[in-house]
């Protein structure tokens, strides 16, 4: 096969007829919820081309066409079917159908790929008509999320990478950008009528050197920043723009040391905690009470009110229940909530959460941590802890979306050499993700609403660190998320992979090479020693050093 695209679509014919040459005398047609779809096309050509294609209703004469249609039934936003499509090129012009607007622009993503990947640049070349290949894609994703969480807490990024990130999910026909905006190490967003938050808790006094566990000592530098309502508002468009779906993530009630360092009294001590500087699991936690609710509302309907997304993220991960034995106030309240123990304080506090999201017409996805006593039936689950966990979320009525952190988290070490820069742990290479099957045994795919990837940033300071880790393995997790178990194995993804190094060169990725590290990274940071640890048997994975 000459035509080398990722994900692999599902039907791809290649013709021997001649190609399609886009130039100057070319226009794009679309009508009504097509239009958007077409100058978001018209803005990448323009980009990587120098050509500004009209935008028209109709065909003019004399003209070559690149059409964008609506066409058949309108399929249910959100289904694997409303992002379905076909794309057709030959000698005469390009076509893209669907029945919905996702659709469109899963298959103007295709197209992409489809032309030389030096028009991925974001400065145009001189190089005469671009020839498209003629060939015949029938397209749909086996899962209805494909998401890729970034971890904006431990390390802020600056708006404009998010906003590159979100481009380069949209390549990869990713539909999902999980944002977790909290944890013990900075508070990323505003909430009126908690300054604090922002104030205070954004920011730390400085953060470790090397690894949590072997530390190098302190850099002595604050590290801080959040984003406006304006900021997430224009992720949020910039993003529904390409067919993503921004899910927030409020992590409660635990890793809340960015919380109490402007608001000790929602604590279950009243004391002061600044924002942590380290790294890994912390005994703080919301205490049981009106005032941690009343709270906890204001985030979410802050959220609420930025975010359109279906579903909430609660966290809900690590939450030691020390803080909770150890206070009277805390065992008076589970005991007048009827509660068992103070070991049932999380389900109550996910229950009441849900209560509030569910008012507002949201759902919850929450970490695994929160079967352990007890999920509102209509809670996704999010399973990272252990790819078993996935069958036994399944058996209790849940929907889960699969991320075991041994098979999709890449901030994992993507190789045994002593050369890679800092990362937290483990090895999961691009084959290993690459082979990962995400429906358990057990069940069919209707049970897995989706696949996604995690990149925690404890040990990714810098955004260049970001896609070192992200790249090339965020194309090996887009594949298994889209593509069908037989098409992955037909079409192995390291068999297409070098073919997509160039579309990722021409976008200036700072991705890991497939021949091994590089001693600096590719205008990265540059390597750091790395903390060779590795879990025993004995370890409980709930322990991991920070995610």
């Amino acid at each position: 096969m000459v035509v080398q695209l990722i994900p692999q679509p599902k039907s791809v014919t290649e013709h021997a007829g001649p190609p399609f040459q886009l130039d100057a005398r070319a226009v794009i047609v679309a009508r009504g919820e097509a239009v958007d779809a077409a100058w978001l096309l018209h803005g990448y050509l323009h980009a990587g081309t120098g050509l500004r294609l009209a935008v028209v209703p109709d065909t003019p004469a004399g003209r070559t066409v690149i059409s964008l249609d609506l066409a058949g039934e309108r399929p249910e936003p959100g289904t694997v079917a409303a992002e379905s499509y076909r794309l057709s090129t030959d000698v005469y012009g390009i076509r893209v159908v669907a029945g919905h607007p996702a659709g469109l622009l899963n298959g103007v993503q295709t197209l992409r790929q489809l032309l030389p990947a030096d028009t991925l640049r974001a400065a145009p070349i001189d190089a005469g008509p671009v020839t498209v290949p003629s060939v015949s894609v029938d397209d749909e994703p086996r899962f209805a999320w494909r998401g890729l969480m970034l971890d904006v807490a431990r390390h802020f990024m600056p708006k404009p990478f998010l906003l590159r990130m979100i481009d380069l999910a949209a390549l990869h026909r990713l539909n999902v950008i999980h944002l977790h905006l909290t944890d013990d190490q900075g508070w990323r967003l505003e909430v009126p009528g908690w300054p604090r938050l922002t104030e205070i808790g954004s920011w730390r006094d400085e953060t470790i050197t090397g690894h949590a566990r072997d530390t190098k000592g302190y850099d002595g530098t604050p590290h801080g920043g959040y984003y406006t309502a304006a900021d997430l508002r224009e992720m949020v468009a910039y993003a529904a723009a390409r067919n993503i779906t921004i899910v927030p993530e409020i992590d409660l009630p635990g890793h809340v040391r960015s919380v109490l360092a402007g608001y000790p009294e929602l604590g279950n001590t009243g004391e002061s905690q600044p924002v942590a500087t380290t790294f890994g699991v912390f005994p703080e936690v919301l205490a049981p009470t009106d005032a941690a609710l009343r709270f906890a509302a204001d985030v979410f309907d802050t959220v609420c009110d930025i975010f359109p997304s279906e579903h909430i993220h609660i966290g809900g991960d690590e939450v030691p229940r020390t803080e909770w034995r150890d206070s009277a106030a805390a065992r008076a309240r589970a005991a007048e909530l009827g509660l068992d123990s103070v070991d049932h304080i999380q389900s109550w506090f996910t229950r009441e959460f849900a209560e509030h999201l569910g008012a507002k017409g949201r759902k919850i996805i929450g970490w695994d941590e929160v079967l352990d006593g007890g999920a509102p039936p209509d809670a996704v689950i999010a399973v990272w802890r252990d790819f078993s966990i996935a069958a036994k979320a399944i058996e209790k009525g849940h929907r889960v979306i699969v991320m075991p952190h041994d098979a999709v988290y890449l901030n994992y070490y993507p190789s045994t050499s002593p050369d890679e820069p800092l990362h937290i742990f483990m090895n999961t290479p691009l084959e290993k993700v690459a082979a990962f099957e995400p429906v358990p045994d057990t069940a069919d795919d209707a049970a897995v609403l989706g696949v996604q990837a995690a990149l925690w940033s404890e040990y990714l300071p810098e955004p260049s660190d970001v896609e070192y880790a992200a790249f090339p393995r965020l194309a090996a997790v887009a594949d298994l998320a889209w593509s069908l178990r037989a098409q992955r194995e037909e079409h192995p993804v390291a068999d297409r992979v070098a073919t997509h190094l160039a579309r990722l060169d021409a976008l200036s990725v700072n991705y890991r090479p497939l021949g091994g590290p590089h001693p600096w990274q590719r205008g990265g940071t540059g390597a750091r020693a790395r903390f060779d640890f590795r879990p025993s048997a004995a370890d409980e994975t709930r322990d991991l050093p920070g995610r």
